[in-house]
């Protein structure tokens, strides 16, 4: 089991083009949308880990 302080709490957008099985382009595209979870810190666009589930949880019931 992980140590709770090691477990991350954002992911950056190749860990969600991962996740989400997408192309890097694509990831880019969903980062910008206005209703999807991120934010910026520098030039880093992070993405909290909290606020992805919840945003695909929201998508799931939109369609």
């Amino acid at each position: 089991m992980k140590n709770p302080e090691q477990e991350k709490l954002v992911y950056t957008v190749r860990e969600i083009s991962f996740l989400l099985g997408i192309n890097l382009p694509k990831t880019y595209e969903l980062v910008r949308q206005r209703d999807f979870p991120s934010l910026s810190v520098g030039r880093r666009i992070l993405i909290p880990k909290a606020e992805l589930s919840r945003w695909l949880q929201e998508a799931v019931k939109k369609d």
